[in-house]
């Protein structure tokens, strides 16, 4: 057996969790996700960025060198690079570094440093929790087969702002704040999902009246996405289960511990053993 290249050893470290090594690599990289974000996110704070600003922008630079070296270590050691690159954690890698040098130029942009935090969906990997994936995918999948149907409420939402926005930008018009169309659109949809700011009021009596379905109406709606995606979901688990229950149901072997393919078989389809 040939003795693992450097390359090898450092891709067991950086992307196994099943060694010691590769769990220590691991969580100490979350933290360090962590205390990058917190950095981040102290520098918006203008009380501690007027005191600590050097301070904070000298220890982010020094996370973004960290995160950067640790990106091309990632590139150095995998063996299908262009399979990494362009994977899902490829590209959040890449995410969390480059925000940095784009923000030499536009200084905004570095505070979408944030999306590192992303990188914190590694913890599933880090501790085993392979099975709460498996329940995301399952999550996945219902919203994928409910998709057509959602798409259909999401347009019939459309239209109902449409209409409502309009009928308010007629009834209560420029004078009462209702300045154009797409405003009253805006406060359909913040009236809808009952929100409610205030910075936009109906004050006619028949605009009151219009507010008051539109939030009845927005009460019915919020339930109907959830419904669809609970649906998907109790329909999956029932064809789980049935599966499940029609394997206990079939004749097994004594001899060797197999199944039958048919629950009116006399022999065992493995072995031939009477069952």
């Amino acid at each position: 057996m040939s003795e693992l290249t450097l390359a090898q050893r450092t891709y067991i470290v950086i992307f196994g969790a099943d060694t010691p090594a590769g769990k220590g690599f691991d969580v100490a990289l979350l933290v360090s996700i962590l205390a990058s974000v917190a950095v981040v996110m102290l520098q918006t704070v203008e009380p501690i960025a007027a005191v600590h600003g050097e301070m904070l922008q000298t220890t982010e630079w020094l996370f973004t060198g960290l995160f950067t070296v640790e990106y091309i270590v990632r590139i150095w050691c995998v063996e299908n690079k262009k399979a990494y690159l362009k994977s899902f954690f490829g590209v959040v890698d890449l995410l969390s570094v480059l925000p940095s040098y784009i923000g030499l130029i536009f200084p905004h942009v570095r505070l979408m440093l944030v999306l590192r935090s992303v990188r914190l969906i590694r913890v599933f990997q880090i501790f085993q929790l392979t099975p709460a994936l498996k329940e995301a995918a399952g999550f996945k999948r219902a919203l994928k087969s409910s998709g057509a149907r959602i798409t259909v409420f999401l347009a019939a939402v459309f239209i109902v702002v449409v209409l409502m926005g309009s009928l308010m930008y007629i009834v209560e018009g420029p004078e009462n704040g209702f300045t154009s169309i797409p405003i009253s659109m805006y406060w359909a949809v913040v009236t809808m999902t009952t929100v409610g700011f205030g910075d936009l009021v109906p004050h006619t009596a028949w605009g009151q009246t219009i507010a008051s379905v539109l939030m009845i109406l927005g009460y019915s709606l919020i339930v109907v996405p959830t419904g669809l995606v609970s649906a998907e979901l109790v329909k999956a688990d029932y064809g789980s289960a049935a599966s499940k229950a029609s394997a206990d149901k079939l004749n097994s072997c004594g001899g060797c511990g197999g199944l039958a393919a048919r629950q009116e078989s006399k022999y065992c389809d493995k072995c031939g053993a009477v069952l």
